[in-house]
């Protein structure tokens, strides 16, 4: 079996391993797409994230769709929920699974990841997804769910202004979901043209120069003098950490769903402080695995246009390197191919 495996910073290759076996809880599937997601390029650029770092050649990928090979649900296609929490923790029984702290999540740390031509995974962690979804699309429920979480930790009211820094894939849902919720205004910042253009396409009513020396100004004019009622930081790096708290109304509330690239976060503390925001920080996703299918499926979410390229496995360095120099929007690879 072919895997695409991180041996050290920027040193991905495709090797021959073994083929998984699924235990009895588990179900073999056959990989048909993988996303790469901003964590996988902290793992491709740094060799690690956060206080996790590279011990032996590891494959990445979280954002995993494929088809069930044998058992009951064979010939199924599914989306792979990547998080196992163990299910027993207070964090578990609270319904809090993201922040178990046994949890063994895909693509991280000495837990294999999806890019493989097969991965052995808990059967009840496997999403049934319709038909009409692409094997690109199902990858992409991943992403969707974490944007999901954050607007969720947002609690953006009925006609609410909501203001999204960093438009990424997970930006580019975020602005989606924003409106499904019921935004009355959704304004997006972000320096790089392609997602700015992407981001009004996806419907973000004013879409902003994050590089712009008038970007403040201009997120006044556009949140009508009285900043956003929730602003959703989704770029993991202090410039747009401190723009999400300028942007901010009075109140609000700004959730920090970005990674940066170090182990610390800065904000501008007396803006915070005088406008009393309260700042939430965003740990990947709870159960919406469901409610991400339902919401594609039903149009109301278009992840299909937030893919821009796609490569099979043999060229999964050249993915990596593609999407670490984000040219494009989400870098899927095809093991199938």
């Amino acid at each position: 079996m072919r895997a695409a495996r991180l041996h050290g910073v920027g040193d991905v290759r495709v090797d021959e391993v073994e083929a998984p076996v699924p235990a009895g809880h588990e179900s073999l599937v056959r990989v048909t797409a993988v996303g790469l997601c901003g964590s996988d390029l902290h793992w491709f650029a740094d060799g690690g994230i956060g206080d996790a770092t590279l011990e032996e050649p590891l494959v990445l990928g979280h954002e995993v769709a494929g088809v069930v090979e044998g058992g009951p649900q064979h010939g199924r296609r599914v989306a792979v929920d990547p998080a196992d929490p163990c299910g027993r923790c207070e964090q578990c029984l609270a319904g809090d699974r993201n922040l178990c702290e046994h949890v063994r999540f895909a693509g991280h740390g000495r837990t294999d990841g999806g890019l493989r031509e097969l991965i052995a995974w808990p059967s009840d962690l496997l999403h049934a997804v319709p038909d009409d979804l692409g094997d690109a699309d199902a990858a992409m429920l991943e992403p969707l769910g974490v944007a999901l979480h954050a607007v969720d930790l947002g609690r953006a009211r009925l006609g609410a202004t909501v203001v999204v820094v960093g438009c990424g894939p997970i930006g580019l849902c975020a602005i989606q979901l924003a409106r499904a919720a019921g935004a009355d205004r959704v304004v997006a910042v972000e320096p790089r043209a392609h997602r700015r253009e992407a981001a009004a396409r996806l419907g973000a009513d004013v879409v902003l120069d994050a590089d712009d020396p008038a970007v403040l100004a201009a997120l006044a004019d556009a949140t009508g003098g009285r900043g956003g009622d929730v602003v959703l930081e989704i770029a993991g790096n202090d410039a747009a950490v401190a723009l999400a708290v300028h942007a901010a109304g009075r109140g609000a509330t700004v959730v920090l769903a970005g990674i940066p690239e170090g182990d610390s976060t800065t904000f501008p503390a007396s803006a915070a402080r005088r406008k009393g925001l309260t700042l939430k920080l965003s740990r990947r996703m709870k159960e919406m695995y469901p409610r991400a299918i339902g919401l594609v499926a039903s149009g109301r979410v278009d992840v299909t246009s937030v893919v821009s390229d796609t490569y099979p496995l043999a060229e999964a360095a050249e993915a990596f390197r593609s999407a670490h120099a984000r040219t494009g929007l989400k870098v899927v690879v095809e093991p199938s191919r």
